[in-house]
């Protein structure tokens, strides 16, 4: 890949990124909840779900989903309830505190992880996008594994670094979190339960 065209790429995946999405907006949630380091977790899971992602569309299978009306449509009600599930947890979740709070810290690694990486995976917009997005910077002719990892690799590396920042300014602000008690974690919920109830419904 040409130095050019990679910087035309990095700047996509940098506005990519710092648009709104679940793995941003569960990256905030859980730096509010467990503190960035512990978001560190959920951070990792996402990225591992858009290496999958990203390889499936390099390999083909997201062009056969998009072109799929079915699979497509399970995919989008699957993501869907997903993301509602997860939004009503976050909407039952103690309220923020000005330290770690005692309940929502006993979340394994593991559950954090899991959450990252099932956000991150059961968003059909991302596998759309990137199935359409990745082939403009594809070189038919050269190797397509070690595009892969220079294509993901700087994706995941640019979205780890966002969620991190997202994570780090939950946190930050815990204390003004703790005035609006419950407030924020309802607000967030919300969220999830409105993008999982428009997720099967948009064409």
């Amino acid at each position: 890949m040409l130095l050019d065209t990679w910087l035309l790429y990095l700047i996509a995946c940098i506005g990519l990124s710092l648009s709104p999405g679940p793995n941003g907006l569960l990256a905030l949630t859980h730096g509010a909840m467990h503190g960035s380091r512990k978001t560190l977790f959920t951070i990792v899971g996402g990225a591992t779900g858009f290496m999958l992602i990203i390889a499936l569309c390099m390999f083909g299978i997201g062009a056969l989903l998009k072109s799929s009306v079915v699979w497509l449509t399970v995919l989008k009600w699957v993501g869907g309830a997903y993301l509602i599930w997860l939004g009503i947890q976050v909407w039952r979740s103690p309220p923020i505190t000005g330290d770690i709070d005692v309940n929502t810290s006993r979340a394994s690694g593991w559950h954090l992880y899991r959450q990252g990486v099932l956000a991150s995976i059961t968003n059909p917009k991302v596998l759309l996008f990137f199935s359409a997005f990745l082939p403009q910077f594809i070189v038919p002719q050269g190797s397509l594994m070690l595009q892969f990892f220079v294509l993901a690799g700087t994706f995941v590396v640019i979205e780890c670094i966002v969620e991190g920042l997202l994570a780090n300014m939950a946190n930050r602000i815990r204390h003004w979190l703790k005035r609006v008690g419950r407030g924020f974690n309802r607000t967030c919920g919300g969220i999830f339960v409105a993008i999982g109830a428009a997720l099967p419904l948009r064409a």
